[in-house]
C-alpha cells in the first residue's frame, strides 16, 4: 500500500485552483499576498532545505522538536490550512489571490526558481466572473454565453420554434415516468441546468441528488441506489462521463447492475466547444458487457426510449442524445402522452425509415435525419437508398442488417460519433457472418480522428464531413458513379 505522500511524489510542482463564490468572507487581501510571496521566496525555502538537512544528523529527540518548530512556523504564515498538505508532504503556498496577476507571476517565478525536492502546491483563489456582477451572482450560468445584453446580463433567445431542447424532452419525460413509478430516481453531478435535472427537481425535490462535480461518485451512488431496487437515471453529460469510466466498468457492468446512463450533450455541440464534444460515448459504453445502447432520432424516440430505459430492469443501459432542439415530430401520432409519457421499444430491434435498392444508409441517433435527407439527394441524382434507423447499437437488430446486406450493393453506416463506435459492431457482425465476403460495398462514416473545434453545429458537421450532401457523395463513390477525389472536396 503506498501513502499518501508517496502517491504525490511524483508531481514537481501543483497549482489548486479555487473558485471562490462566497459573499460573506472578504477576498484575499495584502497581508495574506505578501505572506504567500514570502512562502514562496527563494532564500525562504532553500534555508528550509539545509535545516532539514542539518536537523536529520541529529538525534530522533531533536529531530522531532524541530519539526513541531517549523510546522507551527509555516502555520504563522500559511494558516491552518497548510496542515493536511504538509502532512501528505506538499509545500503548501497560499492561499493567493488569482486576482492579482503580479503577485501570482511573481510567485509563479519565485517556485520555478527554486530547486526544491518534493512537490509544491499553490493554493489560487479566484471569484467567478469577478468584476461583472451578473456573472459574479449566476452560480451555475455565464460560463459560456450567446448574445446578451451587457449592461443586464439578460441573454438574448435564439430563434424561436415548435419543439424543446432534447434536455427538456428528456427532463419531461422522465418526470412523467417518475409520477408513476416512485422508484424512479436522478443523480446529477451539479448540473442541475445543463441536464433539465432543475425541472425534474421542481416535480420531485426528494427523488433528484445532486453530488457535486464528482461523476465519479454519481456512477457508483447510482449502483447503491439500484442494488436497492430503485430505478436510478445518472443524467451526465457524455463528454463528462469519461471521468468516472472506471467505475461504469466496475460498478455497474461488472455488477450488471440497472443503472440507466443517460447522456447529454452527445455528439457535436455547436458553440459548448471540444471540451464538450461527445464523440466517445459509444465506443466506451457499447464495448462494456451487459450494456445496452440507445440512441434517438427524434424527440419521439429519446421519449420511448427513456420508457425502455425503466422497462430494463436486469442489466444496465444508456442513451445518448444531441444539444439541439427536437425536429417537431407530432408526439399524439407517436403514441405519446400529453406529460411525455412514452412507450417501451423492443430492445435491440431497428426501423426502415425509408425503402430504396441500390444503397442502404445504416443511421444510429441524430445521423437518421441527414441519412433521410441523403436519400432524398440521390433520389434527385437517380440513385434509390433504403435509410435504416439503427435505435440501438448494442444489441443490434441483426436480422434487418442481415436482410439490408443482401439486398443492396453497398452499405454505409452514419454515426455522430468517434471511429470504434456504432461502424465498428455492424462492420463485426457483417465479418462474422460472412456479408462482406461477397459482393456488397461497406463504409463507414463516423466523427473524424481529430477533435472538433468551436463553431455552429451546421459547421462542425461539414468539418466532420456528416452533411446531407457528403452522405450523398459517400454512396456515389461506393457505387462507382462518381470519382472518389469528389469526397475530398465535398469536405473541404
Amino acid at each position: 500500500m503506498h501513502s499518501a505522500a508517496d502517491m504525490v511524489a511524483w508531481a514537481a510542482q501543483v497549482s489548486l485552483p479555487t473558485q471562490y463564490n462566497e459573499k460573506n468572507q472578504a477576498p484575499v487581501g495584502a497581508l495574506s499576498g505578501a505572506l504567500s510571496r514570502l512562502q514562496a521566496s527563494k532564500p525562504l525555502r532553500e534555508l528550509r532545505e539545509v535545516a532539514k538537512g542539518v536537523t536529520k544528523q541529529l538525534p530522533s529527540e531533536m529531530q522531532t522538536m524541530t519539526a513541531k518548530i517549523d510546522e507551527y512556523a509555516r502555520g504563522m504564515i500559511s494558516g491552518s490550512q497548510s496542515s493536511l498538505f504538509e502532512e501528505l508532504g506538499l509545500y503548501y503556498i497560499g492561499p493567493v489571490d488569482g486576482h492579482n496577476i503580479e503577485d501570482l507571476v511573481s510567485i509563479l517565478e519565485e517556485v520555478k526558481s527554486t530547486e526544491t525536492v518534493g512537490p509544491v502546491l499553490i493554493h489560487v483563489m479566484t471569484e467567478k466572473g469577478r468584476g461583472y456582477v451578473p456573472a459574479e451572482v449566476a452560480q451555475d450560468r455565464m460560463h459560456g454565453v450567446v448574445k446578451f445584453d451587457p449592461k443586464t446580463g439578460q441573454q438574448f433567445p435564439g430563434p424561436s420554434g415548435k419543439t424543446m431542447s432534447y434536455t427538456n424532452y428528456f427532463a419531461d419525460s422522465l418526470t412523467a415516468e417518475a409520477a408513476r413509478d416512485n422508484r424512479i430516481v436522478a443523480v446529477h453531478a451539479a448540473m442541475a441546468g445543463g441536464t433539465g435535472m432543475s425541472r425534474f427537481d421542481k416535480r420531485f425535490p426528494d427523488r433528484v441528488f445532486d453530488v457535486g462535480i464528482a461523476e465519479q461518485h454519481a456512477v457508483t451512488f447510482a449502483a447503491g441506489l439500484a442494488c436497492e431496487g430503485l430505478i436510478p437515471f445518472a443524467v451526465i453529460y457524455s463528454s463528462f462521463l469519461q471521468r468516472a469510466y472506471d467505475q461504469v466498468v466496475h460498478d455497474v457492468s461488472l455488477q450488471k447492475l440497472p443503472v440507466r446512463f443517460a447522456m447529454d450533450r452527445a455528439g457535436l455541440v455547436g458553440a459548448d466547444g471540444a471540451t464538450h464534444v461527445g464523440a466517445f460515448d459509444v465506443t466506451f459504453m457499447a464495448s462494456l458487457p451487459h450494456m445496452v445502447t440507445m440512441a434517438p432520432s427524434n424527440e419521439a424516440e429519446l421519449i420511448n426510449m427513456i420508457a425502455t430505459a425503466v422497462a430494463i430492469d436486469d442489466r444496465p443501459s444508456c442513451l445518448r442524445y444531441p444539444r439541439g432542439s427536437g425536429i417537431g415530430v407530432d408526439l399524439a401520432a407517436e403514441g405519446i402522452s400529453k406529460d411525455l409519457k412514452g412507450n417501451p421499444l423492443e430492445i435491440g430491434k431497428g426501423v426502415v425509415r425509408r425503402e430504396g435498392k441500390d444503397v442502404c444508409l445504416l443511421a444510429y441517433g441524430s445521423a437518421v435525419n441527414e441519412a433521410l435527407a441523403a436519400a432524398d439527394i440521390l433520389a434527385s441524382g437517380g440513385v434509390s437508398a433504403t435509410v435504416i434507423d439503427a435505435r440501438f447499437c448494442k444489441p443490434l437488430d441483426t436480422k434487418l442488417i442481415r436482410s439490408a446486406a443482401k439486398n443492396h450493393a453497398a452499405m454505409i453506416s452514419i454515426e455522430e460519433g468517434a471511429i470504434g463506435g456504432f461502424a465498428s459492431h455492424v462492420m463485426q457482425f457483417l465479418c462474422l457472418e460472412g456479408l462482406l465476403d461477397g459482393g456488397l460495398k461497406f463504409r463507414p462514416m463516423t466523427m473524424p480522428d481529430t477533435w472538433i473545434e468551436h463553431g455552429s453545429y451546421s459547421d462542425q458537421l461539414a468539418m466532420a464531413g456528416l452533411t446531407a450532401a457528403q452522405i450523398a457523395t459517400q454512396a456515389m463513390v461506393t457505387l462507382g458513379k462518381m470519382e472518389s477525389k469528389t469526397i475530398m472536396n465535398a469536405r473541404r
